[in-house]
Parts: C-alpha cells; structure tokens; sequence
C-alpha cells in the first residue's frame, strides 16, 4: 500500500491514520469534503489534516466508517456528544443509529432490604418499574388463618386455612411483602408463608425466601453487586443488584452511495 493511499488526521490532538477510500465513502458528509480542500474547517498542517474537534469520540466515528456497525461499551455515557460530532461530520446514517441506541433499555437496578426479625420484613425498589410488576405477578404471600367453623365442626385445634394476597405495592417502583409468625387483631398467632413462582414451595424462613428471590434475580439477569448490614442492632441488610443489557451491534440499513443521493435530493 502506498502512502498517497493513506492520510494522516489531526483530531484535536489524537493522530488517526486510515485508507482514503474511508474517509471519501460518503460522499455527501464534510469529511469527504476535507479531502479535497471544499472545507475551511480543515486545515493541512505539517502533512496532517488538522480538525479541532474532540479526538476521543472521533475513534469511535473512524470504527463505524470501518465496519458501518455502532458498538458501544456498556458504560458509554457520551451518546449525545457523539451524535453532536457525527451531526458535525455530516453522517446521516450514524445519526441514526446513535438515536436508535438512546432508545435501547438502560441499565436496571434493584435493591432488596431484609429485615430479619419475628416477622421477617420484605422491600424492593427498583429502577425499572417492570421488574417490579414482574416480581408482584410471580410473589405470594399465604396468610394462614382459623377456617370458618360449621356446625358440624367440633375440631381442636381449630383447621388453619391459607389466605393467599399479592405483595403491596406502595409505589411502581417498590414492593413490599412479609413472612415468619404474625399477631394478628385475635391473638392467635398466624404464619405468612411465601411463594415465588415457578417454585410452587410456601416458605416462611426468611432466609430461605432471601435465597429464593435471590436466585430468582439472579435468573433474570441481574448480578448482585454490593451487600450491606444496614443496622445490625435491627438486623437489617440490604442487597444491590445491577443488570446490564448485552452491547447491540447496530448496522446501518442503507449504503453510502444510497444516502449521498438521498442527500442530493434533499438540497
């Protein structure tokens, strides 16, 4: 390959050498006029191409005009600067694939507080108000109560019977649900069991529910990041879980030449 097959940029400091035939692909867009001096922004300085412009998210804008593919990492936090420096450059079509990937989910985040006492005392919050909904349709606490007694019914110890009754939902992003022995309103003393689907077991240790919304978490995709003892006096924990969605690879759906001559049409 020889060197009039490639050039030499200056982006705002950062050096970036690639095939001419990169940066002239798209035609319409401002860095195919830079080559040909149709561009006062870009000046040719010491053999380079000058652009004073952020040389950090322009690597990102020399991948897609490699592959025509966006992949971001996970943690990219610069989404609508890229936009603005592609806006700048004129790329229509990464544009479009920087607004398809705003649209993506973010990441989510859920915490669970445990409150280990006689009854043992359930909330979660979390970011996503549909991991929420979807806790509440899979969590159900029985409540176990004295069976209505009939006249032919002179059993002792009364029959206990399960009351079955969803988590309470204080807010779309928090749920709250209990387990272990209760005191109800007759002093007679009840035992709410909890149940998470698909397991259909009724558990009212509340370690082995924590275990069992912790596995359940733990299948739907979410990584337990943090534990803590919030107050050991009250025997109170709180568990932080992340779930980050796999980077998509965006491709873009039409050729250079395709939005050169869409462009023209638009002029």
């Amino acid at each position: 390959m020889s060197s009039q097959e490639l050039v030499t940029l200056n982006v705002g400091g950062k050096i970036f050498t690639t095939r001419l035939s990169t940066i002239k692909q798209f035609p319409a867009s401002r860095l195919a006029r830079m080559l040909d001096g149709r561009d006062q922004e870009f000046r040719m300085v010491d053999g380079q191409i000058f652009v004073d412009r952020d040389g950090v998210l322009f690597s990102f804008i020399l991948d897609f005009l490699r592959t025509h593919q966006l992949l971001l990492p996970t943690d990219f936090s610069d989404c609508l600067r890229l936009r603005r420096e592609a806006l700048f450059y004129e790329l229509e079509s990464l544009v479009d694939l920087l607004n398809q990937h705003v649209l993506q989910p973010r990441p989510a985040f859920l915490e669970v507080h445990f409150l280990n006492r006689n009854t043992r005392f359930f909330r979660v919050f979390g970011s996503c108000s549909k991991t929420i909904e979807m806790l509440t349709g899979r969590i159900t606490v029985f409540i176990e109560q004295p069976a209505v007694p009939t006249w032919s019914s002179n059993s002792f110890p009364p029959q206990m019977t399960l009351l079955p009754l969803p988590p309470q939902r204080p807010s779309y992003h928090d749920l709250v649900f209990y387990c272990g022995s209760d005191s109800n309103t007759d002093n007679q003393i009840g035992v709410r069991y909890v149940s998470i689907k698909p397991d259909n077991r009724k558990l009212a240790n509340g370690t082995n529910v924590l275990g069992l919304l912790i596995d359940t978490l733990l299948k739907e995709g979410f990584h337990l990041v943090s534990t803590r003892t919030v107050s050991s006096e009250d025997k109170s924990e709180c568990y932080s879980f992340e779930r980050i969605k796999t980077p998509e690879v965006l491709t873009m759906n039409k050729t250079p030449e395709l939005e050169a001559e869409q462009s023209q049409k638009n002029k």
